[in-house]
């Protein structure tokens, strides 16, 4: 009995290796009529990568290089001991893709040696993939590349976002072959994201705007640049979740709350930059009365004739209606009903 269950284990093997070998054959052969006629075999279709790795890369691509490109090895991508980084394995060829067989027109390439091949005098060296503006190769290739890696928490939201949906490559922003990445800096931050967000950066410079210009935050301290479940991409699920995380005692829960605090700061507030103070859309008492009705209140700052009017109303050419209410954004004190206490 126990010879019987030997033989079948055995033939069991011997029929799972003929199907290997019959797949891989499958494989090898030629995937259509034309790619048989120019001799290209499915293994070069696949790309072949050198075998020194980045030693083959650096000896053209050195610091006299218009771009060079040592610095990645004081990256994150540059760490062999690291088994997620891409020197773990093929090393630059793992986001450039194989440096043999790294055109489109492979029978091309191998006539001429591939990208790290020779190549004829006056002749164009055939490309592997590049990234940035200036690529030729499509976005959606580009990213491809990243995301082959970057799939995890914080680039989740990427296929649905902005971003991703406006056909905006990663090397758009980030730079890879840098020791810091300017995108991921916090004085060099905002002018990555100003390429781009033009009216953003005017907003900036208004008389009052948030501290973005002098290094003090950055715009992904509100923003999720790789997407996220919220209107205009911000880290919290709502504007005044985002607005919290830095403005806490705007929080609440108040005793007698402003109903506008408690909805949404933009009412108010111009997140980005205002010519009023404190980032105000309009100046009070013109803000105020956008919900508040100026009547059986002296709230008309001047008359026809250019002059305060009414007793009271000298107060709204200084600090306006917050002279007296001075807790706009709600009250906890017994007699806080009006909030000018």
């Amino acid at each position: 009995m126990k010879n019987g269950y030997v033989r079948a284990a055995i033939g069991l093997s011997l029929l799972c290796l003929l199907g290997n070998v019959a797949l891989a054959a499958e494989q090898a052969a030629p995937s259509d009529a034309g790619t048989a006629k120019a001799g290209v075999t499915a293994a070069a279709l696949a790309g072949q990568y050198t075998e020194e790795g980045a030693d083959t890369c650096i000896k053209c691509h050195d610091e006299d290089e218009e771009y060079p490109v040592f610095d990645i090895f004081k990256t994150k991508h540059g760490q062999r001991g690291d088994k997620r980084s891409p020197f773990a394995g093929l090393q630059c060829e793992a986001c450039h893709g194989p440096g043999i067989a790294g055109a489109a027109a492979m029978q091309e390439v191998l006539e001429r040696g591939g990208h790290v091949g020779k190549v004829r005098p006056g002749q164009e060296r055939p490309p592997i993939l590049n990234f940035g503006i200036k690529s030729d190769e499509p976005v959606e290739i580009q990213n491809a590349s990243c995301l082959s890696c970057h799939q995890d928490n914080k680039h989740i939201d990427w296929q649905g976002s902005a971003h991703g949906g406006g056909n905006v490559a990663c090397a758009t922003c980030h730079t890879i072959h840098v020791a810091e990445d300017p995108v991921l800096q916090k004085d060099s931050q905002p002018e990555v994201c100003f390429k781009c967000h033009k009216k953003e950066r005017a907003e900036f410079y208004k008389p009052s705007h948030h501290p973005i210009r002098f290094a003090e935050m950055t715009c992904s301290e509100c923003h999720a640049p790789h997407g996220s479940v919220s209107g205009g991409v911000l880290i919290k699920a709502t504007l005044n979740q985002t607005c919290y995380t830095c403005h806490a005692e705007k929080r609440g829960p108040f005793l007698w709350e402003h109903a506008p605090v408690a909805e949404d700061c933009s009412l108010c507030h111009s997140p980005h930059g205002s010519i009023h103070p404190a980032l105000l859309t309009k100046r009070a008492p013109l803000l105020c009365q956008q919900c508040h009705s100026q009547a059986g209140h002296p709230s008309v700052a001047l008359t026809a004739g250019g002059l305060p009017g009414g007793s009271a109303s000298g107060f709204l050419l200084g600090g306006a209606c917050m002279n007296c209410h001075v807790q706009v954004h709600g009250s906890n004190h017994p007699s806080g009903v009006k909030l000018m206490r």
